[in-house]
C-alpha cells in the first residue's frame, strides 16, 4: 500500500492542536508521516511564493499530490473515503499539502492532482491538519468496512 504523508507550513508545538492531531494521527494505518516546512517572511506574494516552493521541493517524486484549498471540492465523508481507497491503490505516496496563513500558491495549486476543501469557512491551518488526520483516520475505517454512523443522514 502507499504511503500517506502530509507537508504542511508551519509548526504544530505541544498544544492542544498537537494532541488532538497525534490522537488521530496514531490510529492511521498506513501511518502518516509529517513533514513540516518553515513559515516564510515577507510580502503577502512573498510568502505564498517561498512557502510554495519549499512545499514542492518536499514533495517526493510521483507523489500523488493532494492540495487542502479554500476552492477545491468538498467530498463528503462517503466519497472521501472512496476516493482515497482509490489514491491509495495507485501505490504513489498521497501527499496532502497544507499552506501557511497566507494560503497556497499558485504553482502548488497546478501541481496539485486533487484539490479538496473543508468548506468556506477559513480554518487555522493547524486545525486543519487535525482536521484532516481525523477524516483519514474516518476515510481508513469507513474502507474497513465499519459501519458509518452518519450513513443515510441528510
Amino acid at each position: 500500500m502507499a504511503e500517506l504523508r502530509l507537508i504542511a507550513v508551519g509548526r504544530l508545538g505541544s498544544g492542544p492542536e498537537a494532541a488532538l492531531f497525534a490522537r488521530y494521527a496514531a490510529r492511521l494505518r498506513p501511518p502518516l508521516a509529517v513533514t513540516e516546512i518553515a513559515d516564510a517572511r515577507g510580502s503577502a506574494a512573498e510568502v505564498k511564493r517561498r512557502e510554495g516552493a519549499a512545499l514542492l521541493a518536499a514533495l517526493p517524486p510521483a507523489a500523488l499530490a493532494v492540495a487542502l484549498d479554500l476552492g477545491g471540492r468538498a467530498p463528503d465523508s462517503l466519497a472521501f473515503a472512496g476516493l482515497l481507497s482509490r489514491w491509495l491503490e495507485q501505490g504513489r505516496p498521497v501527499c496532502f499539502l497544507i499552506g501557511g496563513a497566507e494560503g497556497l500558491d499558485a504553482e502548488v495549486l497546478a501541481r496539485a492532482d486533487h484539490v479538496l476543501s473543508f468548506g468556506a469557512f477559513t480554518w487555522p491551518h493547524l486545525l486543519v491538519r487535525t482536521m484532516l488526520a481525523e477524516q483519514l483516520y474516518r476515510a481508513r475505517a469507513i474502507a474497513a468496512g465499519h459501519p458509518y454512523h452518519r450513513a443515510g443522514r441528510p
